[in-house]
């Protein structure tokens, strides 16, 4: 099956020069990348957070395969919907979905389904394609869009995913999409947004939960953040670091309702 993009010409632009002369002045390339285990990479249209991703995505090293996670702001599917087989498209083409990997988390995290109808118009997971294979056109992904809130299903998740990587045997990067807090003053938003950031970069996935819930952190991707922290602490990630956070207020100079952004990078 092919998935043809939803937000194309909305989110980002469709026409393919235009769109990888974008990238080009986004991605700020590193003299040497990181290899990372996992990413929490932001996902607005690339005006106001595209800036941010591309920070993220010149430092880290994009292996052939990447596991992608992402909120499933629609409430449509499964609650942990898989795309399994065939490919996404996007204006710059065609990235295959890696079966092979699709297969291992299925058979490593019961709770995962095969399901299509969850990401028909899904932009959390599309929106990290063209950076990928603006920096490794042979890619291939495994998305999953995710529509639970419990710390119980993010480990079995998060745990079924390091095992599957783990049977694979070959690099994969974990990316997790997510904005941070929504419409609150620039100043309101980044004092919740630390918060939150202490405990992933202490790679704490139940105190990130935690937080949200607590004190209203309206992080659209806090689940699939926790998944992938799961997932990379227990393939043997030790640290993290916060690549660069960023408001909409900083496009528009408008800060007093503002969408934020993170950028991070768990090695």
């Amino acid at each position: 099956m092919i998935r043809q993009p939803a937000v194309a010409g909305q989110f980002y632009t469709d026409n393919p020069d235009k769109l990888r002369a974008q990238l080009q002045s986004m991605v700020v390339a590193a003299p040497e990348r990181e290899k990372a285990l996992g990413v929490i990479s932001p996902h607005a249209g690339y005006m106001y957070s595209g800036a941010v991703a591309g920070a993220l995505f010149g430092q880290v090293r994009i292996p052939p395969t990447v596991v992608i996670l992402g909120p499933n702001h629609h409430g449509i599917g499964a609650r942990a919907a898989l795309f399994p087989e065939g490919s996404w498209q996007t204006p710059l083409g065609s990235v295959p979905i890696d079966s092979v990997l699709a297969g291992l988390i299925r058979k490593h995290a019961p709770l995962v389904e095969a399901d299509h109808k969850a990401h028909l118009f899904e932009h959390s997971l599309e929106v990290q394609l063209p950076f990928l294979q603006f920096l490794r056109p042979d890619v291939t992904v495994v998305p999953l869009c995710l529509g639970f809130g419990d710390f119980k299903s993010c480990q079995i998740l998060g745990s079924g995913i390091a095992a599957a990587i783990r049977e694979y045997d070959k690099e994969v990067l974990i990316v997790a999409s997510s904005d941070m807090s929504h419409y609150e003053s620039a100043a309101a938003a980044k004092k919740k947004d630390e918060q939150a950031l202490e405990k992933a970069l202490s790679l704490d996935g139940e105190g990130l939960l935690q937080v949200c819930r607590e004190k209203d952190v309206t992080m659209c991707g806090a689940v699939p953040a926790t998944v992938m922290l799961v997932a990379a602490k227990s393939l043997g990630a030790t640290t993290a670091r916060l690549v660069r956070y960023a408001t909409s207020g900083d496009v528009t100079g408008d800060n007093r309702q503002v969408v934020a952004y993170a950028a991070m990078t768990v090695i």
